[in-house]
């Protein structure tokens, strides 16, 4: 059974940075796609960034792009979300998820293509 742990959350002031984790274990395939979605209290889940662990392509919502970084460490297989210039509007809980086996489209906001997802970890923001 395949699983997601995030880790790395908590509190920080306006303009801080955090480094989210997501270790990976428990599978005997290759996460190739894997990404970070976030939700806030009464609002829907949304994409924040994916990756392609394949060959390292990424996508960026719109709304981090610039200030949140995707990354791999694939000796450790864990995932990373580095948050620089955290607001408000970033407090949420963070969720990672990977594609089990190959992906068709990759990388990819859609959350609907991710089959597992994290337990979640929470980030606050305050101004």
């Amino acid at each position: 059974q395949a699983r997601l742990l995030e880790s790395g959350g908590g509190s920080v002031q306006a303009g801080g940075s955090l480094r989210l984790s997501c270790a990976a274990s428990g599978y005997t395939f290759s996460f190739r796609c894997m990404a970070w979605f976030r939700q806030a209290p009464g609002k829907e889940r949304e994409a924040v960034a994916s990756f392609y662990t394949g060959g390292g392509a990424t996508l960026y919502s719109s709304s981090v792009e610039g200030r949140f970084t995707i990354s791999l460490d694939s000796d450790k297989n864990t995932l990373y979300l580095q948050m620089n210039n955290l607001n408000p509007d970033d407090t949420a809980m963070y969720y990672c998820a990977g594609v089990g086996g190959l992906p068709n489209i990759c990388p990819t906001l859609i959350s609907g293509r991710y089959d597992y997802w994290g337990q979640g970890t929470q980030v606050t923001v305050s101004s």
